[in-house]
């Protein structure tokens, strides 16, 4: 039987995907799912106490993300997601690296309407890509506190207005600390809270 250790130990090491082999994906994919049978919270919409804050990516099939850590000169640092249930909001944060001086984000914000007890549809708002010394990052929640009172940011910081910047996604796994997730892409994500 599939615990949280035994997913964790599966993903560790593998870059959130990007260093799993097929045999790996495949396994890591059965666990998700073995895990997700045994949700501890099967209406996770109703739980914002657990699912309010900001989570650290740990392993992905979002083909999206796992490109990030593909650009050659770079490497991609932390990947979160920071959900705020008040304000029904995800921001997308991804840290990213290259030269001395360059380290920089790229940032996706999103507003979520509930459709069911487990899902949201996802409409993408507003992106900002640019150095973090430039636009002042110091950690997501600083960043989010920052977009909140309005700011433009010395960055790309552009709004999005595409109906085709949209999706939705399933919180097929919650607790404590750990959420599973799949969107519309076929796309799994499973994230850790501290």
């Amino acid at each position: 039987m599939v615990n949280k250790a035994t997913l964790l130990e599966a993903i560790a090491g593998k870059n959130r995907g990007l260093l799993a082999t097929d045999t790996e994906k495949t396994a890591i994919l059965a666990a998700v799912a073995q895990l997700e049978d045994r949700n501890p919270t099967p209406r996770p919409l109703e739980a914002q106490e657990l699912l309010e804050g900001n989570w650290r990516l740990l392993y992905t099939t979002s083909s999206d993300l796992l490109n990030l850590g593909r650009f050659p000169l770079w490497q991609l640092g932390q990947i979160y997601q920071c959900v705020r249930t008040a304000d029904a909001k995800i921001y997308n944060i991804a840290e990213v690296s290259s030269l001395p001086y360059l380290e920089g984000i790229i940032s996706v914000g999103a507003r979520f309407e509930p459709v069911s007890q487990r899902r949201v549809n996802v409409n993408f708002d507003r992106s900002v890509v640019g150095l973090k010394r430039l636009i002042d990052y110091k950690s997501p929640t600083n960043f989010i506190q920052q977009i909140e009172t309005g700011k433009k940011f010395k960055a790309l910081d552009f709004n999005i207005e595409s109906r085709e910047q949209r999706g939705w996604l399933e919180i097929t796994y919650l607790d404590e600390n750990l959420r599973i997730g799949r969107g519309n892409k076929d796309s799994v994500f499973v994230l850790s809270k501290p």
